[in-house]
């Protein structure tokens, strides 16, 4: 497999059970022997794209001095500016060369978890980069909503199984600006090899070379995605909920040829957590003679709290 397959979610969502089932096997499959799609027929449409793209350009030119000024300190990093070279891959202690943003959840009819997540921080030179970072968050948290319904049924579950723990979900939104590489980097990509977190990652913006999947001989292939798709891979929640059925896969975003360095790149993920207290523990369907249970019982919050930890944005 030399490309990241390609799936249509039209298909899932077309009321046509051959083409619906269609997608189900498609998207099993290579979140069994890959862990990335790329994905066509999702609910962002090409005006939102594009005005996402010029208010996330727009805030990212903005002087450090008021960008730092939306800096939050003691939330690690959840919501608000997380200025550049700040995090670094489990294990790596060069930081990354990236500058980014973080949108949260709009939480709806909860008050324990609205007091439970940090308040999303406004903008207040860019009144529309809130406003389109809120309605992208949405479409992008409908998305996954129905690529994990599929996963869903590729894993013998009931349909909707996922949506009681993704609705008000611990879910961000992370506009990042890997700014024009000035001098030589000293061990330092923009952003070193790493597994997701959470249970699937939405991608925008992987569109042209740079962001690298590792197959599981070893070897890395691109991931380029065309401008319809979005790139879709397994966190490591998922991973670890289904007993590694569906693979949370090691990538990289590599450093451009030279005479490339004085350009920023931008990308766009969306990161679909659940609520902290989802269980992980590993779905009995997942559990068999060949394949015993591999990991240990957790909650998705202490699971996120941990790599929080590792990543250096959560002291122990």
């Amino acid at each position: 497999m030399e490309r990241i397959p390609s799936v249509n979610l039209s298909d899932f969502v077309s009321g046509d059970p051959v083409r619906k089932q269609k997608f189900v096997n498609e998207i099993g499959k290579a979140y069994e022997d890959i862990g990335f799609v790329a994905l066509k027929g999702h609910f962002l449409d090409d005006t939102l794209v594009d005005n996402l793209y010029k208010e996330v350009k727009n805030f990212f030119a903005l002087p450090l001095e008021t960008k730092k000024s939306y800096e939050v300190p003691g939330i690690a990093g959840q919501r608000g500016y997380i200025s550049f070279g700040k995090e670094s891959a489990k294990g790596k202690k060069e930081g990354d060369l990236k500058e980014f943003w973080h949108f949260g959840q709009y939480v709806e009819d909860n008050p324990a978890l609205e007091a439970e997540y940090p308040k999303n921080v406004e903008v207040k030179e860019l009144p529309e980069f809130n406003r389109i970072g809120k309605e992208t968050y949405r479409m992008l948290e409908k998305t996954a909503k129905y690529v994990l319904r599929a996963l869903a049924l590729h894993l013998g579950l009931d349909e909707m199984y996922f949506d009681q723990y993704i609705h008000n979900g611990n879910s961000i939104l992370r506009p990042i600006h890997y700014p024009p590489i000035l001098n030589e980097p000293k061990n330092a990509v923009r952003a070193a090899a790493h597994g997701d977190i959470n249970l699937i990652t939405l991608l925008m913006g992987a569109q042209g070379r740079g962001l690298q999947v590792q197959k599981f001989d070893g070897e890395w292939i691109d991931a380029i995605a065309e401008p319809d798709e979005l790139m879709i891979n397994v966190g490591d929640m998922l991973s670890r909920h289904t007993n590694n059925k569906l693979k949370s896969t090691i990538h990289r975003v590599i450093n451009p040829p030279r005479e490339l360095w004085g350009t920023s790149r931008y990308s766009i993920p969306f990161f679909m957590h659940p609520i902290s207290d989802m269980k992980l523990d590993v779905l009995e369907s997942c559990i068999d003679e060949d394949n015993p249970k591999g990991f240990e019982d957790i909650t998705a919050g202490e699971f996120l709290h941990e790599r929080l930890v590792d990543l250096g944005l959560v002291k122990k």
